[in-house]
């Protein structure tokens, strides 16, 4: 296959909308042109050894924040092997040429120029790639000297303008059977972000280095309804189970949402899950009534909180909504059978320990008290809070408070915060410790009944959890690959002493 689409996903079950994307909207090329995907799990001499065997002319690699590092391994290795094979005695048909390397992705979109992974590759498409893909792909294919001719290129590095998103195909016809019943199924509505948080590239979309806030577009465009509601009746109508929305802010255009929210509705026995990213603060009676409709289980909501600290909210540009979030997590819990998925950031600037363990606990027992009494702790419908580490993503201004608040990152991705004025390493790394925990213990619901004991709804979590978590890895010196009948038992001592007088 003279063209091959690649990347490493996080996982076996997300399959990846951008390859399919670039594929599907390679006009003429696209029958020239194959999907290979890989996990990062997945041996590296496999990866290696698929893309060498296609031998194609172009490789065309999306690099994320996940898979950065392991992309840069694998390009090193597959030139090694490239390289190995013109020096040894075969026949000259038999050896596949080094093709020519392409990245794209949000990860290379607004790395500096200097970047290692960049002398591993012969061009870098930074923004939305599905027109200046095709135009590459053209000019590699029949005429070299064309390349210069691309719109916004400048050497090796092409800034791609976005498209007219009633114009591309979607790409979703790309999913094969397996992909649809068996794996996330990626989609989206819109593409962009009306705000300007510091720490997000949601609305850096034009491509490039680090920017100052002000310079952000913050402009969202929307697929055409009609067409969008026709491409999801078509994967519905070919098996596929559980969607997952891409929309940063699916909730922003509340009419539009409700359409969608309700033909999902009318589907709902077909399919197993659909999963939408909302702002808490736009939750208005119509589209509340909506959400009640969905059966348990069928709905899952990611809402972004992110800090209850106002003055850092202020600081990274980020609006307060620390009440109205809370009512809306109230809501979910008390009025409906949605899954709920609340994300809070620890190291932003200017919050510390205190101030972040203060909102845990409020967005803890806003959760807790809307819970249905009658219950048992088995039977609740799971409530997340994840946890995140601030990580200084390319392209994004959260690096202009520094100096001023004191902040190290790693250097390497995926560039999380080292400390802060606010928080040293000691308390960073015991909350990482925490957030480790609370994902295997708390939002997989490991021992439901051991934990309602420990942390009775309503009473304050954050403090009591961390003095679990700093016992846990004072036990075991780890916080994975931890049998689970052992950290149960773990948890049943802990709770013991707990309860002791």
């Amino acid at each position: 296959m003279e063209i091959i689409l690649s990347t490493i996903n996080a996982k076996w079950i997300h399959p990846s909308l951008a390859l399919r994307l670039l594929k599907a909207n390679l006009g003429e090329y696209e029958t020239r042109a194959e999907i290979l995907e890989f996990a990062l799990r997945q041996p590296l001499t496999e990866k290696i050894n698929a893309i060498y065997e296609a031998a194609p002319k172009i490789l065309g690699l999306s690099v994320s924040i996940w898979n950065h590092l392991n992309t840069l391994e694998l390009l090193v290795q597959l030139e090694a092997k490239w390289k190995n094979s013109t020096n040894e005695n075969s026949a000259p048909q038999s050896i596949p040429p080094a093709p020519v390397v392409v990245l794209g992705g949000p990860e290379v979109s607004h790395l500096p120029e200097s970047a290692e992974i960049f002398r591993h590759a012969d061009f870098i498409i930074r923004g939305e790639g599905e027109n200046a893909f095709r135009e590459l792909c053209s000019a590699v294919l029949n005429d070299r000297k064309s390349i210069k001719k691309i719109p916004n290129s400048s050497g090796k590095f092409i800034d791609a303008q976005p498209p007219d998103l009633a114009t591309i195909d979607p790409g979703y016809r790309l999913y094969t059977g397996e992909d649809l019943t068996r794996k996330l199924v990626y989609v989206e509505a819109s593409r962009g972000c009306p705000f300007g948080c510091e720490f997000c590239q949601g609305p850096t979309r034009s491509p490039g280095p680090i920017r100052s806030p002000c310079s952000f577009d913050k402009t969202v465009r929307e697929f055409p309804l009609e067409k969008f509601l026709s491409n999801m009746d078509d994967l519905i109508n070919r098996g596929a189970k559980t969607f997952k929305f891409l929309d940063r802010t699916f909730n922003l255009n509340i009419d539009r949402a409700l359409c969608i929210m309700q033909f999902f509705l009318e589907r709902i026995a077909e399919i197993d899950c659909v999963h939408f990213e909302m702002i808490p603060g736009r939750f208005p009676p119509e589209l509340r009534e909506v959400i009640r409709h969905f059966p348990p289980g069928k709905l899952r909501l990611e809402i972004g909180i992110q800090t209850f600290n106002a003055e850092t909210a202020a600081l990274i540009n980020r609006s307060g909504e620390s009440d109205d979030a809370l009512e809306t997590i109230a809501f979910l819990r008390r009025e409906t059978g949605a899954i709920v998925h609340a994300d809070l950031i620890a190291g932003l600037p200017g919050e510390d320990l205190q101030s972040f363990g203060a909102g845990f606990d409020r967005l803890w027992m806003a959760a807790a008290a809307a819970t249905q009494p009658e219950q048992a702790p088995a039977e609740h419908l799971p409530f997340e809070i994840q946890l995140g580490i601030l990580k200084y993503l390319p392209g994004t201004p959260i690096g202009r408070h520094t100096e001023t608040h004191g902040m190290r990152y790693a250097p390497e991705p995926p560039y999380e915060v080292l400390e802060t004025a606010a928080l040293d390493t000691t308390r960073l790394d015991k909350i990482k410790n925490f957030a480790r925990f609370w994902e295997i213990i708390i939002n997989r619901n490991a021992f439901p009944e051991i934990t309602a004991k420990i942390f009775p709804p309503g009473e304050p979590v954050f403090d009591k959890f961390m003095h679990l978590a700093d016992s846990l890895l004072a036990q075991f010196s780890r916080n994975w690959g931890i049998d689970k009948k052992e950290l149960e038992g773990a948890c049943i001592l802990f709770q013991k002493g707990s309860a002791s007088p």
